[in-house]
């Protein structure tokens, strides 16, 4: 676990106000709701703008969000986590929203992102490595979104599926 949420299940096991002012600021662009700095603006190391400053707070809040005391089970990648979702609902809107999630741009990645945890509900998070692929999410390469949409798709795909069947011609 890194530094940034070790911190926050620190506070969060001394005060549980700190959740709710983390899922508070989801409201807010990130960033923008004052009372979360406390607990954000530690780990910006002075940056006072950026990208990385914004998926801090955003990434925060959404752990706070879904945050369930004695979950079990591993923390899967996000995408992971939605395949499962889908798979375990039969909805095809879960494969709907997520590739809406993979065309989000930077203003609309925080609520596309807020509507996607939501709807995982259940679903173990593994929230940092949501936040260091948030962090890559503007390369022009698409490295997180591909990375995703491999991830999402392989976890679909039942076992005997995964390779596909090669055709084979014999001489006549």
């Amino acid at each position: 676990m890194s530094g940034f949420f070790a911190w926050l299940e620190k506070l969060n096991e001394s005060d549980s106000k700190v959740r709710a002012v983390l899922r508070r600021s989801l409201a807010f662009n990130p960033g923008q709701h004052i009372p979360v700095f406390p607990y954000v603006e530690p780990f910006l190391k002075g940056e006072e703008s950026g990208w990385r400053r914004e998926m801090h707070y955003l990434v925060a809040g959404l752990w706070a969000a879904h945050w369930c005391e004695g979950r079990t089970g591993a923390a899967h990648t996000l995408a992971h986590a939605c395949a499962v979702h889908q798979l375990h609902s039969g909805s095809a809107s879960t494969e709907r929203r997520f590739i809406s999630l993979l065309d989000a741009d930077r203003e609309q990645l925080p609520h596309r992102l807020r509507q996607m945890v939501a709807l995982l509900g259940e679903q173990p998070i593994d929230f940092e490595t949501l936040l260091d692929d948030l962090l890559r999410w503007n390369s022009e390469s698409k490295r997180t979104q591909n990375a995703w949409a491999r991830d999402f798709y392989r976890a679909l795909a039942p076992v005997s599926q995964t390779q596909p069947d090669t055709v084979t011609e014999t001489a006549e």
